[in-house]
């Protein structure tokens, strides 16, 4: 849907339409256009219009295809405009990896996102930069290791909640249902037991009520309609959807601080529960200690916890639905990767060290990702001074977009960049290799602070599960009939569909 499909769907924005309409034709009478100023040194990219920049030649649910698409006509370093705003687009293994690892001080500022910054501020260890964001990502990833990520004790909660979660799938009785939900539930679980100390039953309104408002809102974040309040705030304010986001947001951000409110009261400072409690007392020690200036404030708590719940939540569980979605869809796969466990580990529960003994497993898991692609773009990158870079000059302070999927999906680093094809993890004797094109996760500074977390819960949630299920399509609905055309939000999800899972013990 591009941006004037958004617009008409609504008879409401007719005259927004035309209001906007007779701004485009001030602007191409008064202005000059855009690439009459530019630097010749910058890098190239389609002749954009003025106000809308490139935005008709865009599938604004679809943008990272065309990106692709235009990479092959203006290289892997080039320039778009999405309305008025420059974005420098990089793709390729060679020309990302040299930006976000290389070069990661200039490529590693976080570029904002308008209905992002409304709500964030700029708080939070996602959106943040400078000092915060250093601090406060510091203060993630050393308190979610004491809680367990990448550890032992992480892998029993995870391994706890498998339990959970394969009582909800036996109840079905091999009858078909959607793993949406059910997944999202059992992954945030994790996330929850290290932020706030505790994990949540299915059932319970409060949890499910949480869970779903933040898919919901993260659905939207990706809808042609946010893309274009983001750019026309003008415009876009009025688009149910806006409306509709603040309102999710704005329940998140109350539910989050009754649950604060209880953890005070509850706090004890010798015993920290989760990564809250830790920040409560750090907070807590900076304020007795005088210290005015502390990003230790009630604003980086929210913000930080909403932002690790979200993406804590939802990349992973998205990755389960395509690799449950991919093993119905391929079902010798499936056969290979459950004799292998068969016959490594048995009927006992899977382990994180029996990975290195489950090559094709793991490559089955890798290809996943690589293939799903769920994060296509990364969040938006800002340069942080002039560089030159590939022979090209990029001004400080732009916009830039480092393409994940077409690292993913690079001609050069993949056989088959196409297909499911485990074969890409896997050596001449059928022993597992790491492929430096792997960047699901992103590079350099502003990599996923919780890849170790979600990669032990891909292993351990996927491997329990085929363990003791064979899943399949539903009645009625043969392999090749099961669509792998992906769903655009802010990640890529599968297109909604149902299955089956057989108890295999």
């Amino acid at each position: 849907m591009g941006i004037l499909d958004a617009v008409l769907q609504s008879s409401s924005y007719v005259s927004l339409l035309g209001a906007l309409g007779v701004l485009l034709l001030i602007c191409l009478i008064t202005s000059s256009s855009f690439s009459s100023q530019e630097d010749k040194r910058e890098p190239p990219g389609p002749k954009p219009l003025p106000l809308l920049g490139n935005l008709l030649q865009m599938d604004l649910k679809g943008f990272y295809y065309t990106l692709v698409k235009l990479s092959k006509k203006y290289g892997s370093v080039f320039t778009v405009y999405f309305g008025p705003k420059k974005v420098v687009v990089l793709t390729g293994y060679k020309t990302v990896k040299e930006a976000l690892v290389n070069n990661a001080e200039v490529f590693g500022d976080r570029d904002k996102i308008k209905i992002m910054h409304e709500f964030n501020k700029g708080h939070g260890v996602v959106w943040s930069n400078g000092d915060s964001w250093k601090e406060l990502r510091r203060f993630a990833l050393t308190n979610l290791k004491d809680f367990g990520m990448g550890r032992k004790v992480c892998e029993d909660k995870i391994i706890e909640e498998c339990h959970y979660l394969m009582e909800v799938l036996k109840e079905f009785k091999g009858r078909a249902f959607d793993t949406t939900q059910i997944l999202n539930y059992a992954v945030s679980n994790i996330i929850c037991s290290m932020v706030y100390g505790s994990r949540f039953e299915y059932d319970d309104p409060q949890f499910t009520s949480l869970v779903d408002r933040t898919a919901r809102n993260l659905e939207l974040f990706g809808s042609s309609y946010l893309q274009v309040y983001n750019l026309f705030p003008w415009i876009g304010k009025w688009f149910p959807a806006t409306k509709e986001c603040h309102k999710l947001f704005a329940a998140n951000r109350k539910h989050n601080l009754e649950l604060f409110s209880h953890l005070k009261e509850t706090l004890n400072p010798q015993m920290c529960r989760g990564l809250v409690d830790a920040f409560l007392v750090q907070k807590q020690n900076h304020e007795e200690s005088g210290i005015t200036n502390s990003y230790y404030h009630d604003e980086n708590l929210l913000m930080t916890v909403i932002q690790l719940f979200a993406a804590g939540t939802g990349t992973t569980s998205t990755t389960l639905r395509w690799g449950l979605l991919f093993m119905a869809k391929y079902p010798k796969i499936q056969v290979q990767v459950q004799e292998e466990l068969s016959r490594v580990v048995g009927s006992r529960q899977v382990q994180v060290e029996d990975r290195k003994n489950l090559p094709f497993t793991d490559a089955v898991i890798h290809e996943t990702q690589r293939l799903a692609s769920i994060a296509p773009i990364a969040l938006p990158h800002r340069t942080s001074q002039d560089v030159t870079f590939q022979g090209y000059f990029i001004k400080k302070g732009t916009t830039v977009y480092p393409h994940l999927m077409s690292v993913l999906y690079d001609e050069t680093e993949w056989e088959k960049p196409h297909s499911f094809y485990p074969a890409h993890f896997l050596d001449k004797d059928g022993k597992f290799v790491k492929r430096d094109a792997f960047m699901p996760f992103s590079a350099g500074r502003r990599i996923c602070l919780g890849e170790s977390l979600a990669r032990m819960e891909l292993f351990i949630f996927l491997t329990t599960l085929l363990q003791r299920f064979r899943f399949t399509p539903p009645p009625g609905v043969s392999e090749d009939e099961l669509d792998l055309t992906p769903v655009a939000g802010v990640d890529l999800s599968p297109s909604p569909h149902k299955l089956c899972a057989v108890s295999l013990m």
